[in-house]
């Protein structure tokens, strides 16, 4: 297996386009988590049915959350991706997020070459609220028949304000 961390930067992203590796497929209820130690992917737990990922999930490499792990993304594209493939993403923008009292940021990315799309989406808005509102019911709510009440959507942020959280984070792992 490669290791991500040391094969992939985290791309340009002060000029809006980052690395992104696949953990977790769109429509997946696998809990794929990268293992940075192992360098490996390792099924986390089997998640219940009903939530499904609505997105594909990653991370991006060289980078370290507030939550101790790679900084996550959510992969916007009309298909699931496969675990472990790495794409070249544009920023749009960013979930904020809280699990278990942690702040755990989602960048939100497209593909830097989306056809099927003609690149269009391009802000949060493109993707309309509806998207969003999706969005926050899966990550409100994905924890419940474990451990209600501990994920909590704090809001969203424009493509600025996660080119911030990327930079810390990126100053995080460079540590």
């Amino acid at each position: 297996m490669t290791d991500f961390n040391k094969v992939l930067e985290v791309g340009d992203y002060n000029n809006g386009e980052v690395n992104t590796v696949i953990e977790i497929p769109m429509g997946s209820f696998l809990k794929i988590e990268w293992d940075r130690i192992r360098a490996a992917f390792v099924l986390d737990r089997v998640e219940p049915s009903i939530y499904a990922k609505p997105v594909n999930y990653g991370f991006i490499p060289q980078t370290i959350d507030e939550d101790g792990d790679e900084l996550d993304t959510l992969v916007v594209c009309d298909s699931p991706i496969p675990t472990g493939v790495w794409l070249k993403t544009k920023i749009i923008g960013v979930l904020n997020f809280e699990d278990d009292g942690e702040a755990d940021y989602k960048i939100i990315v497209v593909p830097d070459d989306d056809r099927n799309t003609g690149d269009g989406i391009i802000s949060l808005s493109d993707l309309g609220a509806r998207w969003q509102e999706k969005i926050e019911q899966h990550f409100t709510h994905y924890k419940d028949l474990k451990k209600p009440g501990t994920t909590k959507v704090l809001g969203w942020g424009d493509k600025a304000q996660a080119i911030k959280i990327i930079d810390e984070c990126v100053r995080r792992y460079q540590k």
